[in-house]
């Protein structure tokens, strides 16, 4: 899922001085993708892993509005990603389990969350975490993956088409990524 909370974490309430606090209404929906990615492994029943699918889409993308309506939280800008990548990977292993994509295919779905995981980790190894903001093409990888996700449960012939574009949207992200670091390393003069 996307990387948003990073990003909405500072926004604050709408219309007002941004705050920040240790936990919000939003990090709710955020910590519930946490259980739902056990249990999408756990469950081999395909109307059970539609439902967990919706329920983990939907509180994705809830928690990005209510954080940006009521403001984020600390616990927040570091749960979602966490949560994002584990509810991904989890469910991506469910599909490479059942082979129907191939090891190459999944890893270019995942590549996008990949990358960001290890620039997150090169930059606390370098003593200069940063936060990585939500971008356009993020928020399209995420919807791609979860669209790739409900073909592969719902045994869409698009399963594959979408593995494959969401590959590209994912290259085209992290384009994008280095682009703004770039700019962003410059501005800041280092």
């Amino acid at each position: 899922m996307a990387e948003s909370g990073w990003a909405e974490a500072s926004s604050g309430v709408v219309g007002q001085q941004p705050r920040r606090v240790w936990w919000s209404p939003a990090d709710v929906l955020t910590v519930i993708r946490i259980p739902l990615a056990v249990a999408f492994l756990a469950v081999s029943d395909s109307t059970w892993r539609l439902a967990i699918l919706a329920v983990a889409s939907v509180s994705d993308f809830a928690d990005g509005l209510v954080a940006r309506r009521f403001g984020g939280s600390r616990l927040g800008s570091f749960l979602d990603p966490v949560a994002d990548k584990l509810f991904m990977a989890s469910a991506f292993l469910v599909v490479l389990l059942a082979r129907a994509l191939s090891p190459l295919e999944i890893l270019g779905v995942l590549l996008r969350d990949l990358a960001t995981a290890f620039a997150f980790v090169i930059t606390v190894a370098r003593k200069r975490p940063a936060l990585i903001p939500a971008r356009l093409g993020g928020k399209a990888v995420t919807i791609g993956q979860l669209l790739t996700l409900f073909a592969f449960v719902l045994g869409s012939v698009w399963l594959r088409p979408l593995a494959w574009a969401t590959t590209a949207v994912a290259l085209f992200a992290i384009v994008d990524y280095l682009r703004v670091a770039g700019t962003e390393k410059r501005r800041l003069g280092e």
